[in-house]
């Protein structure tokens, strides 16, 4: 679990397991702050050195919490990473704050900027909130379709970003303040878009390099094989489903699983029963097995749950489980899987 895996051609290196810093934003409900410093010690003391927020979790809480633990241990000790791309302007709650499914949250609304002013601001502000001097990786935040309401409105925002902000991050790994820069998103294609329009890095992907789906594999990829980029996983259970089984209620992609892929997922789910395995052990692990794959991160909201992530990285997989998977066709035929 403690394995390092080196970020594309820069000189950052991340565990394998991450940690995931959206629950201590609060989403969808409350983590007390006692509950997240028990969180963030489980994680320290289970060896995870890698952390992911981002000022849109909690507006600003995420990394408020994370900062503040942090501050006790030495900066090269740990790896962080942040976003830029939303700027939090203070707002007085009676007037009503746009927080989408973050609940008890501060006093800020997040405003879009991907100028190269709004990148600097940004970045600035997180400076302060995490209590450190430098972020290790600066990624790019929801330059999607999901997030704008349009394919025009994506693209004037991508447009922003390469027109101006992204001369901003390149200034900021030039200097060292910053050491990798990438982008986070949930489409291949806009993640293709962005690396071929600048030299980044890595990327987040979230669910869309799974035990349920690899696309990933036909030009994703191949494309950072060529280019040596690499990956951070997040969203590895496909939204909860890859994690719950397929009961009734499991959520694919935010929403319901339709009937197609409940019927795969319990199909995959009877292969890891088949050979002891719990499906979650599998749906984590697998990932891991590319190459181009540095960090698989999870979130968590209490000591309990990062226990828990933590026997799911170490629960010993047997090879015919895979080897299964793909004779059953769940799996492609040319997805590498962990040794």
């Amino acid at each position: 679990m403690n394995e390092r895996r080196r970020l594309g051609g820069s000189e950052v290196e991340v565990t394998t397991h991450g940690f995931g810093g959206v629950p201590l934003g609060n989403l969808y409900r409350k983590c007390s702050d006692a509950d997240a410093t028990a969180t963030l010690e489980a994680a320290w003391a289970a060896g995870i050195r890698f952390y992911d927020t981002a000022p849109l979790y909690g507006l600003g809480m995420s990394e408020h919490r994370i900062g503040h633990f942090m501050h006790q241990h030495p900066r090269d000790e740990w790896v962080l990473s942040s976003k830029i791309g939303r700027v939090l302007k203070a707002k007085d709650p009676a007037l009503g704050i746009k927080a989408g499914n973050f609940v008890d949250h501060h006093p800020f609304e997040g405003v879009f900027d991907y100028t190269y002013d709004g990148v600097m601001r940004s970045f600035e502000d997180s400076l302060q909130r995490l209590a450190t001097h430098r972020i290790d990786v600066l990624l790019v935040h929801d330059i999607d379709i999901w997030t704008h309401g349009s394919e025009e409105a994506r693209k004037a925002k991508f447009n922003e970003l390469m027109g101006s902000g992204y001369k901003a991050l390149r200034e900021l790994r030039d200097s060292g303040t910053v050491k990798a820069i990438g982008a986070g998103v949930n489409e291949v294609q806009a993640m293709l878009e962005f690396g071929r329009a600048g030299v980044f890095d890595c990327f987040l992907l979230a669910g869309r390099y799974t035990l349920l789906e690899q696309g990933a594999l036909d030009e994703l990829l191949p494309w950072c094989e060529e280019k040596n980029v690499s990956l951070f996983i997040g969203g590895p259970y496909n939204s909860g489903i890859l994690a719950t089984g397929a009961v009734p209620g499991a959520k694919y992609n935010y929403q319901d699983a339709p009937p197609e892929i409940m019927e795969r997922v319990g199909r995959i789910e009877a292969v890891c029963g088949r050979h002891g395995v719990p499906l979650k052990a599998a749906a984590l692990q697998f990932p891991l097995g590319h190459d181009r794959v540095a960090s698989i991160i999870p979130g968590a909201r209490s000591a309990a749950e990062i226990e828990e992530n933590v026997k799911t990285f170490t629960t010993p997989i047997p090879a015919d489980l895979w080897a299964e998977l793909k004779h059953e066709g769940l799996l492609r035929q040319d997805a590498p899987t962990p040794s």
